[in-house]
């Protein structure tokens, strides 16, 4: 699933091709909106929210997106007829620029007055642009109020903190040496978590691809994420891997069992 940085690059290329001129064409293939038109509204803003892309049109219209699993965009110049491929579910163009929507998650339009039912429920977006002590603090305090429930299913929940997916997750709690199963509540410093997340998505906002050792290299990009079986970059012991969630939520988790030593209170 894309990360919040990822998402955030993509609303910077959608708004550098779109903000600011009219749709000569807005084709949703989702059947709720097949008659939907919305040619010749201007595309005035291009904003990420977490997870979450909202292009907001003149008028006081706004098109949701969720990227989910698979979903992505591509902007190419106008003029050509958009590829046959059944993974488009929108096409936004004018005059200069086509942008490509495949396999979006969740589409929809909304009236800019609804966009709180989409990402009203959001913690503070780790890479608001207005990202501040206050917001830091509030991120914590939403953490801490489930005390009880494993650091590792918390930093994904997006109504405490947005943006973190199961790259980050797994990459920040051993870079803080905390095992994933520890419960929030004993968890040595919250706010330093949290002050490593939004630091390493901002560092990484402008690339593709995620990078949390300072090494570009192919392969060389993650600490533990994707590493099962292979020795820990710091110790050598082999990084592990599990499941860790419930309710059909189960998500992979990787972690060192010896940089990120087991709390007594954990599994």
């Amino acid at each position: 699933m894309p990360e919040g940085d990822t998402v955030w690059l993509t609303a910077r290329r959608l708004r550098e091709a779109l903000a600011g001129r009219p749709l000569r064409r807005a084709d949703f293939r989702v059947p709720r909106y097949a008659t939907a038109d919305l040619r010749g509204r201007e595309v005035t803003e291009v904003l990420s929210r977490g997870k979450h892309l909202l292009i907001r049109l003149q008028g006081g219209v706004t098109v949701h997106v969720h990227l989910m699993m698979e979903g992505m965009f591509r902007v190419r110049p106008a003029g050509s007829a958009p590829p046959r491929d059944h993974r488009i579910r929108l096409v936004l163009a004018n005059d200069e620029w086509q942008a490509l929507g495949y396999s979006l998650g969740v589409l929809e339009i909304l009236p800019a007055a609804g966009e709180s039912r989409a990402v009203g429920r959001l913690g503070p977006d780790l890479l608001d642009p207005g990202w501040s002590p206050a917001l830091a603090a509030e991120a914590v305090r939403r953490l801490a109020e489930w005390p009880g429930r494993a650091v590792g299913e918390a930093l994904l929940d997006q109504s405490r903190l947005a943006g973190i997916g199961n790259v980050y997750k797994s990459e920040i709690l051993f870079l803080r040496g905390v095992d994933p199963w520890t419960p929030v509540r004993d968890v040595p410093d919250l706010p330093g978590v949290v002050e490593l997340s939004h630091r390493l998505l901002d560092a990484n906002k402008e690339r593709h691809g995620h990078v949390t050792t300072g090494d570009v290299r192919p392969g060389r990009e993650h600490w533990v994420y994707g590493r099962a079986g292979r020795p820990c970059r710091r110790c050598g012991t082999p990084v592990r891997r599990a499941g860790q969630g419930s309710g059909g939520r189960e998500r992979v988790t990787f972690w060192c069992p010896r940089c990120q030593p087991a709390h007594a209170a954990a599994r």
